[in-house]
């Protein structure tokens, strides 16, 4: 979809985190956008934002683990902005800690948010894009679905689940004129799941993995769309040979995990959230979190 202007999409996880990044992106190229979220006061700060920049903004205050919000979130953009050309699927949830110690209730709301909720949103929306033979779904996962995180283990599950989703249903589509993508952004810088993690905890990024700007990955999301690119990594240079390693040999880029401080990064969170007593806290990229008390 070279041409954006005048599409219509929905933005889960629109509220907070790089969510508001990603729809001024969106709205600077001319796309209407439907922000989901369930917080509706920082919903509504959004929009204004984003009708600022001459485009129709839709806010819906939505559960997405619940079938009937999604029903609802996909009704009615809909009816009011008309058919749904992009779908992303922002929100996402975490919980640092032993894997051992998670509630599971927890653990199902978290599966719930980051991929059931994306997979039935997609399989919602596609249908009417084949039809049309226009239309794009960007997924939002995170490198954390590229190399597995010790101590974010259901996140890393979700997240590596998102990455298989898209490159399957991508491949079904092929020729269909839509598109799939998946975005796996590292750390990011002062929006999001780990800056919220930094400032509850005080815990710092390793140096080989580094920080990306927010501005990135909304940058990213409109590249992929653009260029119907299947998957893009938003890292910088530092963090990439830990990615190649991985590749070539999931135990060899676990040790280099554990060498260069990740993995003990990610054990003093989970470590100093038990201690707080919070250690199955959720806290969210995208609006749903906090999901558990």
């Amino acid at each position: 979809m070279r041409d954006l202007r005048g599409a219509n999409a929905i933005l889960t996880g629109g509220s907070r985190g790089i969510g508001p990044y990603i729809a001024r992106a969106l709205a600077r190229e001319g796309v209407h956008i439907a922000l989901a979220a369930r917080g509706q006061e920082r919903l509504e700060a959004v929009r204004e934002e984003v009708e600022e920049l001459g485009v129709r903004a839709l806010t819906v205050s939505a559960d997405i683990r619940l079938p009937e919000d999604r029903a609802r979130l996909v009704d009615r953009v809909s009816a009011e902005l008309g058919p749904i050309d992009l779908l992303i699927n922002n929100a996402g949830v975490e919980s640092t800690s032993e894997f051992v110690r998670l509630d599971p209730l927890t653990i199902e709301s978290a599966i719930a948010t980051n991929l059931t909720a994306a997979v039935l949103l997609m399989r919602m929306v596609l249908p009417g894009m084949v039809e049309r033979r226009r239309g794009h779904v960007v997924n939002i996962a995170s490198v954390a679905g590229k190399v597995p995180l010790p101590y974010d283990a259901v996140y890393s599950a979700t997240k590596f689940g998102l990455v298989g989703l898209s490159h399957a249903v991508r491949e079904e589509l092929r020729g269909s004129g839509v598109g799939v993508s998946v975005v796996c952004p590292g750390f990011v810088a002062n929006a999001g799941m780990f800056a919220d993690i930094v400032a509850e905890t005080g815990v710092r990024v390793p140096a080989i993995a580094g920080m990306s700007p927010p501005e990135q990955v909304a940058a990213t999301v409109l590249r992929v769309i653009r260029y119907d690119v299947a998957e893009a990594v938003v890292t910088p240079l530092s963090g990439r040979p830990l990615l190649a390693v991985s590749y070539l040999s999931p135990t060899a880029g676990m040790a280099m995990m554990r060498q260069t401080g990740v993995v003990d990064t990610f054990r003093q969170i989970a470590q100093r959230r038990a201690a707080a007593g919070g250690d199955q806290r959720s806290t969210a990229r995208g609006p749903e979190a906090p999901l558990s008390p």
